[in-house]
């Protein structure tokens, strides 16, 4: 979060507060969606154009799989309550903030959003179950190292106040203030590497600076978050070598 508005440092919102995809784009815009026709199918791998010359175009089982998800009203089977994150306790954000998607097979997902709560724990997990927040990160580490996922990695939270790098990324919310370092403990910093390094792991994403950023780094933000406590350097070691340690 980082941003403090709102009287955040009483009730422990932050700048997240404000917009939800960013400027005037809150929610699911109309006429939004992925890039496939309304009118082209997938059936049993070959695309068909309905309702004009007939065409197909013979695709590999991976792509018609891909394609197929991709058409408005089609998802993938999913459970309740299902986690991404082994160890991780479900608590689910309210559904106005975020958006159901498909991902990666409807956006790559190609970032993960470093935040800091500007609060604690339970204020995170309160202020993420409230519709009218209008914003939510997947995750939410507290300082012992617990993990709580409030939305699946499939869907689009709105975390980052910029709607492209929401479609594109993972959010994770960390328990404390920007300017206390002691908030930042050795069990959330290995808490998170861990995630951090599954969550690359799954979507192939590089493990660098490029890739795993502070909120503060996504353009068009007012937000502040990790803050300048927190240790770069350390944490991008400790995600690396969890990498390592599992290759």
């Amino acid at each position: 979060m980082g941003k403090r508005k709102r009287g955040a440092a009483g009730s422990g919102a932050s700048g997240d507060t404000a917009g939800a995809e960013g400027s005037g784009t809150g929610g699911a815009p109309a006429g939004e969606g992925p890039g496939i026709g309304r009118r082209t199918l997938l059936i049993g791998g070959v695309a068909v154009v309905v309702g004009g010359t007939a065409t197909a175009i013979v695709a590999g089982q991976d792509d018609a799989t891909r394609l197929w998800y991709r058409v408005p009203g089609v998802e993938k089977p999913r459970k309740p309550g299902e986690l991404d994150h082994a160890g991780a306790e479900w608590v689910a954000a309210s559904s106005a903030n975020w958006r159901r998607a498909d991902r990666p097979d409807d956006y790559t997902v190609d970032r993960v959003i470093i935040h800091v709560v500007q609060g604690s724990f339970l204020t995170a997990l309160k202020v993420f179950k409230d519709p009218a927040h209008q914003a939510a990160t997947h995750y939410v580490v507290r300082k012992d190292g617990h993990v709580a996922q409030m939305i699946r990695e499939l869907d689009v939270a709105y975390q980052a106040g910029n709607r492209a790098y929401n479609e594109r990324g993972v959010g994770i919310e960390h328990e404390g203030f920007v300017d206390r370092p002691e908030d930042f403990t050795d069990e959330m910093y290995e808490s998170s590497a861990r995630l951090t390094a599954g969550i690359c792991e799954r979507y192939a994403i590089p493990v660098d600076r490029k890739h795993i950023i502070g909120h503060v780094e996504v353009p068009g933000t007012d937000h502040t978050d990790p803050g300048p406590h927190w240790d770069w350097d350390r944490y991008m070691k400790l995600v690396r070598a969890v990498g390592v340690a599992r290759r």
